[in-house]
């Protein structure tokens, strides 16, 4: 079978991740799957003539809007799967939301990562309840381990590796909010300068300074990501430039960031809105902890103080992470936790074999 599969594939993004491993998934089951970028795409009559010059068989879209629409009246079967923002920011704009409707109403199938993202389909689309299935991501990790970090930290601008580093990875975009715990923790920063002062000048005893030091060692954030929106990344970077204690780095393959997880402190998340966040599941098969804000996609797959901590401002978070560092037992648990989780509820061989079935029910049977 030919299948024509539409995702925006911005590099080193969450959406062009998952759109290579579903590719995989296809390939392995015999199937020619020609992935292409729906970010690209000009208008419906491109991905038309598409199809008519290549003859495929069949279609598969990640993102209702983005990539979906172009699949509509086009003569072949389709699949979607929701991405996120449609589900949580594109039903509040009236013509995306038709849009939206039209092609679930085409669709012979469509994937929801949890069970909370179905329900808010069925609430805006009850006729389409009976197409939507529950596939949560597959996360399978391969972090490269001749990756040297300290050196590309170093070249990043960190002079001195910080012990605790919190590490955000995500697309540069507005619904990411990646300056939003930017205050806090120049604010750490801030304390940690404000403390040592204290024991140069004698106001400080140095056993305590010690003690204090080493539970509270120098802290970074440190935000890696692609930039996928340039305007909004210049904000970003201008915010950032004065602010010690926090780090833009360049993006790098997906193998080099899982280093990097596996060598940080923890991973944070806090966007205003996710579908389900391949970094925080890929950090907990990684068995390093994770904060994430308290939005649906987040507590769709942690659960606070068992698989991970889940903060509601930056405040809270200040507290957590405070916490993480001061509570051996606390990290640990979660870790444990979330490695099990994963086990569970994140096959990468399941979710091969839901697709492979999904596409071959689509193009013989239909749903």
């Amino acid at each position: 079978m030919r299948i024509l599969f539409l995702a925006c594939l911005r590099a080193n993004t969450g959406n062009s991740t998952t759109a290579q491993r579903i590719r995989s998934h296809l390939e392995a089951a015999g199937h020619e799957c020609e992935l292409r970028d729906a970010s690209a795409v000009q208008s419906p009559v491109e991905v038309a003539n598409l199809i008519s010059e290549r003859k495929f068989d069949a279609g598969l879209a990640i993102h209702v809007f983005k990539a979906g629409r172009f699949l509509l009246d086009n003569g072949i079967p389709f699949g979607v799967i929701f991405g996120g923002t449609d589900i949580n920011e594109d039903v509040k704009n009236e013509e995306k939301f038709w849009v939206m409707g039209t092609v679930l109403e085409e669709a012979r199938f469509a994937v929801a990562f949890t069970c909370k993202m179905k329900d808010a389909a069925a609430k805006y689309w009850p006729q389409a309840i009976s197409k939507i299935h529950i596939q949560p991501q597959g996360i399978l990790t391969t972090p490269n381990v001749s990756f040297d970090i300290d050196t590309f930290l170093q070249n990043s601008g960190m002079m001195h590796i910080a012990a605790h580093i919190f590490l955000l990875i995500c697309g540069l975009r507005r619904v990411k909010d990646p300056l939003y715990l930017v205050e806090a923790f120049a604010g750490l920063q801030q304390l940690i300068d404000f403390i040592w002062s204290f024991l140069h000048i004698g106001l400080l005893d140095i056993a305590e300074a010690t003690e204090w030091h080493e539970r509270d060692p120098s802290i970074c954030l440190v935000i890696i990501g692609p930039t996928v929106d340039p305007v909004f990344t210049s904000e970003v970077r201008s915010k950032l430039h004065n602010i010690d204690g926090v780090y833009l780095v360049e993006e790098i393959p997906l193998a080099d960031v899982q280093a990097l997880i596996k060598r940080s402190f923890a991973v944070v998340n806090s966007s205003l809105s996710e579908g389900m966040s391949a970094a925080i599941l890929e950090a907990m098969d990684l068995e390093v902890p994770v904060l994430a804000r308290d939005i649906p996609g987040n507590a769709a797959i942690m659960n606070h103080e068992d698989t991970g901590l889940i903060f509601s401002n930056p405040t809270e978070f200040v507290k957590l992470a405070k916490r993480l560092m001061s509570e051996p037992d606390l990290k640990r648990k979660i870790t444990n936790n979330a490695k099990n989780y994963i086990r569970s509820h994140h096959s990468w061989e399941l979710e091969r074999e839901t697709y492979q079935n999904l596409v071959q029910i689509c193009l013989t049977d239909g749903l």
